[in-house]
C-alpha cells in the first residue's frame, strides 16, 4: 500500500476512487474497518487529522472491533485524539474504549 512506502498523497487519492466502486460493498465489514484504519494512517501521515477522524468514524460504524482490539486502530485513535482539531466524536470514542 502507498501509505506503507510513505506516499500518503497516493493513499489518498487509491482511496477515493476504490471505495465508491461496487465491490466495495461486498468486502467483508471487518475488511473494509481495518482498510479504513490503514487510510486514516495516511491522512496522519499527509497532515489531514479531521479527515482521519472522520475515516476512523467510519470504520467503527462498519466494524466497532477493529477499533477497538487492532492495535493499529487505538494507536491511530490516540493519535488522532491528540490533535487540538480532534473532532469531539473522536474524543468520545477515545473515553469510551479507554484508549490514549
Amino acid at each position: 500500500m502507498a501509505v506503507e512506502l510513505g506516499d500518503a498523497e497516493a493513499a489518498v487519492a487509491w482511496h477515493e476512487k476504490v471505495t465508491v466502486r461496487d465491490g466495495w460493498r461486498w468486502l467483508p465489514a471487518e475488511h473494509r474497518a481495518a482498510y479504513l484504519i490503514d487510510i486514516a494512517r495516511a491522512y496522519l501521515q499527509a497532515n489531514d487529522p479531521v479527515s482521519a477522524g472522520r475515516i476512523l468514524m467510519e470504520a467503527h460504524r462498519t466494524a466497532p472491533a477493529e477499533i477497538h482490539h487492532r492495535p493499529a486502530g487505538r494507536d491511530i485513535l490516540a493519535h488522532v485524539a491528540r490533535d487540538p482539531d480532534a473532532p469531539a466524536t473522536i474524543t468520545q470514542l477515545v473515553d469510551t474504549f479507554g484508549t490514549g
